[in-house]
């Protein structure tokens, strides 16, 4: 018998389905701006340039880490397309940008028409409500390379910023306030240490209902990484706001620190927000210290605005218009 792709593993005829399927759901994110469908070597999209009379691009890549592994047990894959998303525009607005288009990367051992539909399915879902196209991506069949049905995913976002509207940090000054905006769980970070806790030393069963949570293990672990898209459209231009920070990898401190000058640190007052239930029952259950609970995971803090202290009233004014609550969480400071 003759060897063929598909007896090596590679099905072209499932993936020719998904590529109809996907090209679909891709179309759903598209507006005037994007001048070609799915199907060529490459996306295009044209720059709106009567709003970005003096432009600057604006990109970041990233992905979901091991909170792929929640998805693959319990076979739910929209909320990690929509976390990957969300992720992304919440990166590149912290700079001040618009997101413009987003690209996939989904690399799977062997492809499942159905996981792979619901995954850019959630995708689409969060480029329609961030107003951004979906343009393409690629999905790579790689049998050997990745366990059955499991998956990797990444996403690149471009997005766009007039340049005198860029935010980096260079007008923070000491006694600047930060500002916390509340996060949905975990979002996608910290899963390794999570599922280390919970699925090798706790052995919890994810379908299993958690009164504290209100909710199964599964659920407040798939929960959907928020974007923060709104609130940061409505105090970017407020001239008060000094910096934005997206609490990822590396926590509150990790991150923030990022936008400061030398000099600069932060004094953050851990006692000024109550941590949501899913991470005390993690500290709980694996007896984890709370410094690394700090440094790994955001604790219900998913943004951090940073601004001058007598511009802070006019932001959480705006903020409180569209329904957000910030919270003061400390200050920056004078290096010791």
């Amino acid at each position: 018998m003759a060897v063929t792709y598909q007896s090596s593993g590679v099905n072209l005829e499932a993936a020719e389905r998904s590529t109809k399927a996907i090209a679909r759901l891709a179309k759903s994110t598209f507006n005037s701006q994007v001048l070609r469908e799915i199907g060529l070597f490459a996306g295009f999209y044209k720059l709106d340039l009567q709003k970005y009379t003096s432009p600057i691009l604006v990109s970041s890549i990233d992905g979901v880490g091991t909170k792929l592994k929640i998805a693959f047990a319990l076979n739910r894959h929209d909320s990690v397309g929509q976390c990957l998303v969300n992720h992304c525009v919440n990166d590149i607005m912290t700079c001040g940008a618009d997101p413009l288009f987003f690209l996939d990367y989904y690399a799977v051992a062997g492809l499942d028409p159905a996981a792979a539909e619901q995954l850019i399915g959630g995708m689409a879902v969060a480029c329609r409500e961030n107003g951004c196209a979906l343009i393409g991506g690629e999905t790579a069949e790689m049998p050997g390379l990745y366990s059955s049905g499991e998956y990797d995913l990444a996403g690149c976002i471009i997005g766009a910023v007039n340049s005198d509207h860029v935010i980096d940090g260079s007008r923070i000054e000491k006694d600047d306030v930060l500002l916390g905006l509340p996060s949905t769980g975990l979002h996608t970070n910290g899963y390794s240490l999570a599922r280390k806790v919970l699925l090798d030393m706790a052995q919890v069963s994810l379908t299993e209902y958690v009164p504290e949570l209100q909710t199964s293990w599964g659920d407040a672990l798939l929960a959907v990484h928020r974007s923060y898209k709104t609130a940061i459209e409505s105090v970017r231009r407020l001239p008060g706001l000094t910096g934005i920070s997206h609490i990822t990898g590396g926590g509150l401190v990790g991150n923030t620190q990022r936008l400061l000058r030398p000099g600069q640190a932060l004094e953050v007052d851990w006692q000024s927000w109550s941590w949501p239930p899913v991470f005390t029952k993690i500290q709980q259950l694996g007896g984890v210290d709370t410094e690394e609970m700090r440094r790994v995971f955001n604790l219900g803090i998913g943004l951090v605005l940073l601004a001058h202290a007598a511009d802070v009233r006019t932001i959480t004014s705006a903020l409180k218009q569209i329904g957000e609550t910030a919270i003061p969480i400390g200050r920056v400071i004078t290096a010791s």
